[in-house]
Formats: C-alpha cells, sequence, structure tokens
C-alpha cells in the first residue's frame, strides 16, 4: 500500500542563483529554455569556444521523471561534451522488453549487444539528471555557458545583425541582442508563438496519466507493457525502472473520463495498487509525481527562420512511444551546434544553417512515421485500429511473424537522405551503411591512449578517417590537416598490432574495416556530428578539398 511517510527519491538541486550579476546587453547565442536540449546544446556550444546565455522558466531542473529513455546515439552526444560517464554511471541500462495481453506474455525480446560495445541500446535516467549532467559540463568549459534560472523570453524582434529578446526576470524585464537565438522552449514555446508559427500534422485523443512512485524491486530493467490488464480492464499500460527505486508508470484512461479528475491522486492511487498487487510487486511504495500526456505528432515546417532557430519540443512533438522525443531533441542540438559554431567563427556562410533544418526536418518525419504506427497500437484511435490490435495480441503467441508489430520501434539515428551536405561516394552499391549522410558506423580500436572506440574521435571537429598500410598520413592530407588545425583532424586506421604515432589507430578484429566496406587507401570525411560527408576507395585530393571547402572557409573571427 501507499507509504506517505517514506522519504522522496533524490533530486540534483540547480546552482543558486546570483542576483547581483549584470544581465549581458549582446550575446552570440541566446537559448530560450534549459531543459535537456537547451542545457546540452549550450554544453556542445562551449566546447567549440562559443559563448552563450541559456534563459529558463523554472526556478530548476524540472519536475518529474518526463523523458527517462536515452539512446546510444544520445550517450554519444553527451559524451562529447564529458556528460556521458555521469549519465552510464546513474542511469540503468535496458536488457530487454515483455508484453502481456491480459496476463499473458506475447513478447519477449532482449536488446541487442556486444562485447566491448561503447555503450548499451538504451538507458532508463530521469530528465532531471540529464539536465544537472549538462547544465555542469555547460559550466565546466574554456568558455563556458551563463545559465539564469527563473528568467523567460517574453518578446522578440529580428533586425539585420540578429534578435533583440525582452526577458522577463525576477528584477524586471531586461533587453537582450543575440547573434542568433535558438529556442528550445518546450511544446508551449514562446518563441514560436511570438514568429506566428504553427505545427502541423496529427493530435491524437487518447490520453495516459503518468506516475512515478518509488518502491523496491528485484526485476530486471525491461520495457513492460500491459494491453487489457486484468488490473486495469480497457486500458494499456507501460512500466519502467529508473534509478534511486522509483518505477515510471504510464495508462491510459478511457475517452470518457475527465483528464483533471484523471489525476487526482484519490484516482490515481488505486489503479496503481491495483496493478502492482497484480504483477506481484508487494514492497511498500509511495507517489512522487503525476501528470497526463497525449501522443502528438507535429512539427514546424522549417526549423530556420532568418535569426531564430528551433530545436526540441519547440521545434516538434513526437509520441512517446518508441522514446523518440528527447532524443531527437538532443539530436537537433548535435546537428545545431557545430554548424552554428561554424558561421559565427566565419568558417562558413549562414546558409550551412539551412542544411540544419533540411537535415532534421527529414529526420522528425521520419520519426513521426515510426511514432504514429506506434501509438495506432498502444492507443487505437478507432474500432478498426483496435479490432487489428487485438487479433495482433491473440495471434501472436502462436505467430511469431506478428509479434515485431506489438513492440514499438525504439529510437534509432536518422540517415540524412538527400542533405545538401551530402558529398560524393565511389563506393557504388557497396557498404550502404557507411555511405554519406549514414551515421558513422562504430568500432573498436586501439591509439596511444589504450582501447576505446572510433565514435570517441567525433564531435568536435570534421575528421577523416585513413585506412592505410602503415602509420603515416599520405602528404597531401597531412598538408590539409595543418592548413585547418582548428577544424579538421585525421586518423589512420590500420591493421597492425603495434603502431606508433598519435593519429594512428588500430582496427582491433578488423571491425572498422568491416563496417566501412575499406581496403588500403580509402579514406572517408565524418562530419563533427558523427555522420559520414563524403568517402572515397580512391582518393583525389583535389576532389577532397573542393569536398571539404565550402564547409572550411577561412573567414574572420567573429564570435563575442
Amino acid at each position: 500500500m501507499p507509504d506517505s511517510n517514506a522519504p522522496h527519491a533524490s533530486v540534483p538541486s540547480a546552482p543558486p542563483p546570483t542576483p547581483s550579476r549584470p544581465w549581458p546587453a549582446r550575446v552570440p547565442v541566446l537559448i530560450a529554455g534549459g531543459g535537456p536540449v537547451g542545457l546540452t546544446l549550450a554544453a556542445l556550444l562551449a566546447r567549440q569556444g562559443i559563448a552563450s546565455l541559456v534563459v529558463e522558466a523554472d526556478e530548476g531542473y524540472c519536475a518529474g521523471s518526463r523523458a527517462i529513455c536515452m539512446s546510444r546515439r544520445s550517450l554519444e552526444i553527451l559524451g562529447w561534451v564529458g556528460a556521458d560517464q555521469r549519465t552510464v554511471d546513474t542511469g540503468l541500462p535496458w536488457v530487454g522488453g515483455r508484453s502481456y495481453y491480459r496476463d499473458a506474455e506475447v513478447l519477449h525480446f532482449r536488446m541487442p549487444s556486444e562485447p566491448g560495445e561503447r555503450f548499451t541500446p538504451m538507458v532508463n535516467i530521469q530528465q532531471y539528471y540529464l539536465e544537472a549532467f549538462a547544465h555542469e559540463a555547460a559550466l565546466n568549459s574554456a568558455e563556458p555557458a551563463d545559465v539564469r534560472f527563473g528568467a523567460r523570453v517574453q518578446a522578440v524582434r529580428q533586425h539585420a545583425d540578429g534578435v533583440v529578446a525582452e526577458v522577463e526576470t525576477g528584477n524586471g524585464v531586461v533587453q537582450v541582442d543575440a547573434q542568433w537565438l535558438v529556442a528550445c522552449d518546450g511544446g508551449r514555446s514562446t518563441v514560436r508563438e511570438q514568429l506566428g508559427l504553427r505545427m502541423e500534422g496529427t493530435q491524437y485523443e487518447g490520453r495516459y496519466v503518468i506516475v512515478d512512485i518509488v518502491q523496491k524491486t528485484k526485476r530486471e530493467v525491461e520495457r513492460l507493457a500491459w494491453f487489457d490488464p486484468p488490473s486495469n480492464p480497457g486500458s494499456t499500460i507501460l512500466m519502467h525502472r529508473q534509478p534511486d527505486d522509483v518505477w515510471r508508470i504510464d495508462y491510459q484512461i478511457r475517452d470518457d473520463e475527465d483528464p483533471d479528475e484523471a489525476v487526482k491522486p484519490e484516482n490515481v492511487l488505486p489503479r496503481v495498487q491495483s496493478h502492482l498487487d497484480m504483477i506481484g510487486e508487494t514492497e511498500p511504495w509511495h507517489p512522487l509525481w503525476i501528470s497526463i500526456y497525449n501522443a502528438k505528432c507535429l512539427t514546424l515546417q522549417d526549423y530556420r527562420h532568418g535569426r531564430v532557430l528551433f530545436a526540441g519540443d519547440a521545434a516538434h512533438l513526437v509520441p512517446i512511444f518508441g522514446v523518440r522525443g528527447l532524443n531527437s531533441g538532443l539530436d537537433d542540438a548535435g546537428n545545431l551546434a557545430w554548424k552554428l559554431a561554424w558561421v559565427l567563427r566565419g568558417e562558413a556562410p549562414d546558409s550551412l544553417l539551412d542544411s540544419y533544418s533540411a537535415e532534421r526536418v527529414h529526420a522528425t518525419r521520419q520519426n513521426i512515421a515510426y511514432g504514429a504506427k506506434s501509438t495506432e497500437f498502444m492507443a487505437p484511435p478507432d474500432f478498426a485500429f483496435r479490432l487489428m490490435r487485438e487479433a495482433t495480441l491473440r495471434l501472436a503467441p502462436q505467430e511469431s511473424a506478428v509479434r515485431s508489430l506489438i513492440n514499438p520501434r525504439q529510437s534509432a539515428p536518422i540517415a540524412y537522405d538527400g542533405s545538401p551536405l551530402n558529398g560524393p561516394s565511389d563506393f557504388g552499391d557497396d557498404c550502404p551503411a557507411a555511405a554519406p549522410g549514414m551515421p558513422a558506423p562504430e568500432a573498436r580500436v586501439a591509439g596511444a591512449n589504450g582501447i576505446g572506440h572510433l565514435t570517441q574521435c567525433f564531435g568536435q571537429a570534421f575528421t577523416l578517417l585513413y585506412f592505410g598500410e602503415g602509420p603515416t598520413l599520405p602528404e597531401p592530407l597531412a598538408a590539409l590537416v595543418q592548413a585547418h588545425p582548428d577544424t579538421l583532424q585525421a586518423r589512420v586506421i590500420v591493421a597492425s598490432t603495434s603502431v606508433p604515432g598519435d593519429a594512428a589507430l588500430t582496427d582491433i578484429s578488423g571491425q572498422a574495416c568491416t563496417r566501412y566496406g575499406a581496403q588500403p587507401g580509402t579514406l572517408y570525411a565524418i562530419r563533427p556530428d558523427g555522420y559520414v560527408l563524403a568517402r572515397w576507395r580512391e582518393p583525389a585530393w583535389d576532389a577532397v578539398c573542393a569536398t571539404l571547402a565550402p564547409l572550411m572557409q577561412t573567414g574572420a573571427r567573429h564570435a563575442s
């Protein structure tokens, strides 16, 4: 039964505000919204040497677990700012998932994993931890971000050289002139409203109550789902274990239920107790947080509007099923940060930011397509979908072919098909998994600092991966890197087990050569966000330079 005297789970606290700190009049980047996307973007920009000001309406980190499932790709992005290890140490990695129809198991899967992988496929962790870790990373940099809680952007006005924002603070309204404004201020974005923009797409009627409770359990960390369970007939229930002995429980309410009544503790707690009784969880428990949610498949048509850019829920809203919300928002930050840094440093024209919008709108449409299918199964919108779902659930124990319909396709990096940045490839149809526009494959490698992973090379500069028979870079490649030391780095990947030199990496067990379809002389150009830009089996150095030239301008350094 609920234990009203039990202590709450630990929640990290934001650093106390400094009231006397003056507000800057002009900044390179103003970030509206200090949730996980805004704070991660600030940390990524800080690592690129770009100063930013983050304003967050709340007085500290979020209440409640909110977004909880972190993908391998998101952990890689957090790794670029040094926030990955704390996330891994705190979070709980999935081992798999189980789905039940009424009280019968109809699906059991294990998460795909290989020995020696850098990250597990999915980790459960409360959003407030991610905000704390990203905030710490944003502060611990050579160009630390300026993060202000208890302040909100209330009005914006664009001009030729930037955006003037009116920021409401505890001491009145201040004006900040930013070269660029990034709206990370959530699904009810004030910046989006100020620009008169509307999202387009589908909003589903089905509602879910979200409950965090504290209860000790010995269960494995699995994604658990029940369809029409005896504990709550007609409902769909999801459960995830989280750190600090927290269960996250999501359950569907009836269409005729009043949402305001549905979140009252006297209506929530009996349903939770009924379900815990059904699954045999008998330890004392107490509630932490209650909220309500309904699935949305919405997006802006463009994520760049002059000097204003949109990311995260301010740009798009996707269903929780398949855990694409925060993960896609962190991918927005990973895509945008390097491009904004390049533009501010004068190394690329501001048209580079148009590719941010093109790539991430494309990714959102893919995520929405997957999310819509999952939503229509988890919360059927009409009788036909309910009938199809029931038939699938009844057949699943005997027919393995239909079981994949029960499990929402988990979040995965989206290929940037047709991106304006995609460069040449002379591979023909070989190795499509490493073609331009694809996320660069992971591989175990060894270097001067020991055994590691290839993705650890990404996140800061363009990376040229040269597959050689020896540890030395070809002279034209070395000269190219020397000409662009701040934006370009190179690594030689060799099969030898003993390779001297800081730039050389040993291909442990041949993973890199296999996954990149490489042979001696193969060259890959990898973007700072870990996506393949171009590749050559037989590189012509003039062609390599021509591909990189638009992204390697030597302009005036005017970030301030």
